[in-house]
């Protein structure tokens, strides 16, 4: 083997083992549910950095998961309300929002105000929330679900689709509509084909896998920072959303939290949780 061959099968064993042995900071979040396990993201680093200096001088800790809502996600991190600061000196963070961080299940994402007030898509400067979602069928990911249903009322005015309106106001005054919508999603191509219009919308392959085996809130794409994933304790969430909740979606009994931060090598972090590390782009 050449002098030089060798140089490089070491650079790239030292790479592995550097990349192996470096440390990160997993997030411990408890609740009276369980523990919630969680790493951040370092390519969305001022949120990240955010979220560690909230956590390591304890602000987030007796704040509240204040808003679940089952098969969606759960919200909390109100630092800023339980330190009664006035809301309008709140701070808020520059969005981070990367296509390959999307809404899975388990994600870890910054809440914000609408677009309406806030069109740069600024981040709360302290609250989160983990998603929890639903699965969907590739037909549901990769539908443009209001246009289509715009342009299915259209077709069923056709005098060759009396039957396909018939069973549509059959069904609607039935109040079956999970049936409706399927029906509607099984007429996509042949009206995309009859008016000419396009009905789908795009979706990578990840995305796709994704949201058919693990589930997700797809819907929030591209419009949320998503920060970090939880790794260990998603049965909590879950069960957090399960809380009976009085108006705004908030728990009937308050479920407070405490949130530590342990530096952790990442090939611990692979073993112990079964996290296993991607390439970020």
């Amino acid at each position: 083997m050449s002098l030089k061959s060798f140089l490089g099968i070491a650079l790239v064993v030292f790479v592995m083992i550097g990349c192996a042995g470096q440390k990160e900071q997993v997030i411990r979040i408890d609740t009276r549910h369980g523990e919630i396990v969680a790493v951040l993201f370092d390519d969305t680093p001022v949120h990240k950095s955010n979220f560690l200096d909230l956590a390591e001088s304890g602000r987030f800790d007796s704040t509240e998961f204040h808003r679940v809502i089952p098969d969606f996600m759960v919200q909390g991190g109100d630092v800023f309300s339980k330190e009664e600061m006035p809301a309008e000196e709140w701070p808020t963070l520059p969005a981070e929002i990367l296509p390959h961080h999307f809404h899975k299940k388990g994600m870890i994402a910054a809440a914000r105000q609408g677009n309406n007030i806030n069109p740069e898509r600024r981040s709360s400067g302290s609250q989160f929330y983990i998603v929890l979602g639903e699965e969907y069928t590739e037909l549901e990911l990769t539908t443009d679900m209001p246009k289509l249903q715009a342009a299915f009322m259209q077709y069923v005015q056709l005098q060759s689709q009396d039957s396909l309106r018939m069973l549509y106001n059959q069904l609607y005054e039935q109040e079956e509509f999970d049936s409706l919508t399927q029906v509607i999603l099984s007429k996509r191509d042949e009206i995309e084909q009859s008016l000419n219009m396009k009905l789908t919308k795009d979706m990578s392959a990840e995305q796709i896998q994704a949201y058919t085996t693990v589930g997700g809130t797809p819907h929030l794409d591209g419009e949320y920072t998503v920060f970090g994933e939880v790794i260990s304790g998603i049965d909590v969430a879950e069960k957090i959303a399960q809380e009976p909740r009085a108006s705004r979606d908030r728990p009937v009994n308050p479920v407070y939290m405490t949130v530590k931060v342990e530096s952790m090598s990442r090939s611990q972090i692979e073993r112990e949780f079964g996290y296993v590390y991607q390439n970020e782009k």
